[in-house]
């Protein structure tokens, strides 16, 4: 199995296993591995999964994270995956 799949593997297994919405895996500054997982009514259904695979660019964020990385040092890939919790619903 390439590098590439290895990643693809690893943020779905993260959208899946927890209730974060979305998972980012930063392999250099140029590419980011990126699944999203539907909502339906603003939180994930149990009993329909449905994943959005984003492999490329990073969007203006992820380079903004970029640039923190580089500043404090972290080598690519980036070890953690970077998880997102469900937006909270406005009263």
């Amino acid at each position: 199995m390439d590098n590439q799949s290895k990643f693809i593997t690893e943020v779905i297994e993260a959208v899946l296993a927890g209730d974060a919405h979305r998972a980012k895996k930063y392999v250099s500054d140029k590419l980011i591995v990126r699944a999203t997982r539907k909502l339906y009514g603003g939180k994930p259904d149990k009993a329909k999964v449905e994943i959005m695979l984003t492999i490329g660019k990073p969007n203006f964020k992820e380079r903004e994270f970029i640039k923190m990385f580089k500043k404090v040092g972290e080598p690519f890939p980036v070890k953690k995956i970077q998880l997102t919790r469900p937006p909270k619903k406005k009263r």
